[in-house]
């Protein structure tokens, strides 16, 4: 079984900067992409940043200069730095992982429940 959770989400004022980290947990062989999407309502999922496992890393345009990608592959955990933030960066922040699972021994994507990130002007 794996779990992925994702935390830092919190209230912040434009300009202002959050740092949100994401842990694959469980019964766990390797942990491959890591990405982070957002989503607010009545819009798609938005894939905003990823990176591999040998730490090659994209950005959307939009977050490109603001947010900054990372990993800890030891603790299987990601990390989204998020600086000067704007309100339209407001939203529920979801991570995927890529994890390969003892119980299936095949990669497999895992979602985080996400945590909401608001930006107030």
């Amino acid at each position: 079984q794996v779990h992925v959770e994702e935390s830092g989400g919190g209230l912040v004022q434009a300009g202002g900067s959050l740092r949100l980290s994401c842990v694959a947990s469980g019964t766990i062989l390797s942990v491959g992409a890591i990405s982070w999407y957002r989503h607010v309502t009545g819009k798609e999922r938005e894939l905003i940043a990823s990176i591999s496992f040998g730490g090659a890393t994209n950005y959307a345009d939009s977050v490109k200069g603001r947010f900054t990608i990372s990993r800890d592959s030891a603790k299987n955990t990601a990390y989204l730095q998020m600086n000067s933030l704007k309100v339209e960066d407001t939203a529920v922040y979801y991570c995927n992982a890529e994890v390969v699972a003892t119980s299936y021994q095949t990669e497999y994507d895992y979602w985080g429940q996400g945590t909401q990130v608001i930006v107030s002007s």
